[in-house]
């Protein structure tokens, strides 16, 4: 099983963005028993691969699951090699907020913290796993 931690900050982060009001009903997006957090790799970044994190409402085939501070997080087939190990902290300061990830499994990181060079490893293909949310430059 892939071992992956956030810090409670970022839980507690995670679950703010869940249950915040949707625009157009006013009603909450979600909760956090129908609303899980997916951690990703893809191909990309200036470092080659690049992290993403997106809310999902959907568990798919090859998924793992975790449960960590009340929160499920899925993380792909495609992305568990890459994320094992891994771990996820929110910060605020004067530059900026986000979520950040660190990575036992890296020997390079860009400094925007969200674009990576894993041992060993060449990017994978950029059509693979999912894009929408990841950081680029």
């Amino acid at each position: 099983m892939i071992q992956v931690t956030l810090t409670e900050t970022a839980a507690n982060k995670v679950k703010e963005l869940i249950q915040r009001d949707d625009p157009e009903t006013g009603k909450p997006l979600g909760t956090p028993e129908d609303t899980y957090l997916r951690m990703y790799v893809a191909g990309g970044g200036c470092s080659g691969f690049r992290y993403g994190l997106a809310l999902d409402r959907k568990i798919q085939d090859g998924d793992e699951v975790v449960q960590v501070h009340g929160l499920k997080v899925l993380v792909d087939g495609n992305s568990k090699d890459y994320l094992d190990g891994s771990s996820v902290d929110y910060a605020e300061s004067v530059a900026g907020s986000g979520f950040l990830v660190s990575n036992p499994n890296n020997w390079s990181t860009c400094g925007c913290g969200q674009s990576f060079n894993p041992k060993g490893e060449e990017a994978p293909d950029a059509k693979e796993g999912h894009h929408g949310h990841a950081h680029t430059h």
